[in-house]
This record gives structure tokens, sequence and C-alpha cells, in this order.
């Protein structure tokens, strides 16, 4: 059977509780396009109809991860895929698939039970302009890099990488070696298209199915101005601004309104075609707050 393989993180649905601090962080300091449609929030970073969706009342953490594949002929071999490799699915309507503004759609979950999608045919809005929820410097890196990246739980790292590179097509390795005290971590990084990498986990314990999710800007300025609004309004920093050895990224963290983590960055490197490893950081991320409520 011929490879499929997903081309990129398209968008991610979250529970969310309060949803004027979601508001305030995501389109007033971030950036985001802020539209309510329904009983649902769906945030625009480009021209797609919507790359976060955020479900106001349900459960604090990922309800979904959106995996794209090329199209109609990619979706029905990863179809066949899932089938012959034993992994469960189940194949959403045509009027699920309409809900969430693609053609096709079916989920599953990892073997961690994080719950993802795999679909084709994002709905794309050219002829709406994107309307950023502040002035922004410069605008939000897709494209084919996709939403962002995306940090997972895993209870078997092995386990995770077999899933995401045997089922899902990705390519991965060990990028960072980084002690935390007494403990020594080594995160797995996966990547599928041009960004460094769209799926990272790490063999630590985190409640949620979501650790963190990573969105990127084009201008070093974005990043500053939010981290100064950041400071001034008290949120949680979580990382304080830095530049990573694995990806090169000039980000930080904050803790978000449901406890997990959001990383706003610039400047990622491409991915790589040869493993390699780090063993600090090139400059800042310090650590200050845990990530969970």
């Amino acid at each position: 059977m011929k490879s499929v393989v997903v081309t990129e993180l398209g968008y991610v649905g979250v529970g969310i509780r309060d949803i004027d601090a979601w508001r305030f962080l995501l389109s007033d300091i971030f950036g985001m396009e802020w539209v309510a449609e329904n009983d649902k929030i769906k945030l625009r970073l480009d021209n797609w109809h919507n790359r976060v969706i955020l479900h106001p009342g349900q459960k604090e953490d990922l309800l979904y991860a959106g995996f794209r594949v090329s199209g109609v002929e990619e979706f029905r071999m990863m179809r066949e895929h899932l089938t012959a490799s034993n992994v469960s699915f189940e194949l959403a309507s045509p009027a699920e698939a309409a809900e969430r503004c693609v053609l096709e759609l079916l989920r599953l979950k990892d073997p961690a039970g994080v719950p993802l999608e795999i679909f084709h045919g994002p709905r794309v809005d050219r002829h709406r302009p994107f309307r950023p929820g502040r002035g922004m410097h410069g605008k939000f890196c897709t494209g084919p890099g996709g939403l962002g990246h995306i940090g997972i739980r895993v209870v078997d790292a092995d386990q995770s990488y077999r899933f995401y590179s045997q089922i899902l097509g990705m390519r991965g390795s060990v990028e960072t070696i980084t002690q935390f005290g007494p403990q020594i971590v080594t995160p797995t990084f996966m990547d599928c298209n041009t960004r460094d990498h769209t799926v990272a986990f790490s063999p630590v314990p985190i409640e949620t199915s979501i650790h963190h999710l990573m969105v990127e800007v084009d201008s070093i300025d974005d990043v500053g101005l939010a981290y100064d609004m950041i400071q001034k309004r008290g949120i949680p920093i979580i990382a304080t601004i830095g530049r990573h050895s694995n990806d090169s990224a000039i980000s930080f963290y904050i803790q978000s309104p449901s406890g997990w983590a959001l990383e706003y960055g610039c400047n990622t490197s491409a991915s790589k075609s040869q493993s390699e490893y780090n063993v600090a950081e090139v400059w800042g991320h310090e650590f200050h707050f845990p990530v969970g409520k």
C-alpha cells in the first residue's frame, strides 16, 4: 500500500470555562481574530475559517487536534491504513464534518488517549480579510507549517513514537536532553512539514491531554509586545522569554486560563533531515511556574 502521511496540524479544539480571560489572552494580547459562531468561539490566524476552536463550558482540556491529509484519495488511504493497522476510528457524518468546516473527517485516539482528528479539505475564506484582535507588527506563521505545534501527554514514549511515525507518517527524534534538578528529560519531537516539529511529547506525567500549544508570528516585535502585556497584567509566566536550541524559536510560555501552557514565539528553524541533540537553551527560558491548576 502506498504510504500516507499527515501534512500539518490544521486546528485544535479545547474546552474552556473563563471566556473573558481567554478572549483577553488570545485576541487582545496574541492578536488572533475572535469570532463567536453558534455555541463556539472560532479563532482565525490567517484565511482559514478557524484554527483554534473554543468550547465554553466543557472540560478544560484538549478536545481534539486536527491533522490534515492532502485530499480525498489520501483520506481514503488513511482509512484503509488505520483499518489494516487495527487502529480504531470513527468516521464523522457530513454534518459533523461541516461543523468543523472540512470536507471529510474521522476521529481516533493516540496510545495515551489524546483525542485526534484526521481531515482533508479545510474551508479557506480568502474572501474575508484576517482582522487581528490587536494591531500587529507582522502576521502569524502558518502556511506549509500549519497552525503551530502541540505538546501532548504520553504514557509510553516508544508506543507513541511508533504511532506518530508508523500510523501518521511523521518523522522524529530526541532533540534535547535537559536536566531539571535530579531528573533528565528527553522529549521526542515529531515533524511532518517544514516546521521543526508539529508534535512533542515527554515521559513526564501531566493530568491533561495537552501540555502546551505553540503559535508563531513573523515579527519579534509582536513577541516582545505580547511579553510586555503579559507582565503588566500579571499573567503567570511559566518560562521567561528565551531562545530554544532545537528549533531556534524566540519565545515565552505562559499558563493559560485553563492551566495548561501556551507558547508564543517567532524565528523557528526548518525541520531537519538528520538527527542532533542539545543540552541547553541558547539563552533565557527560565522556568518559574509548573503547568497545571
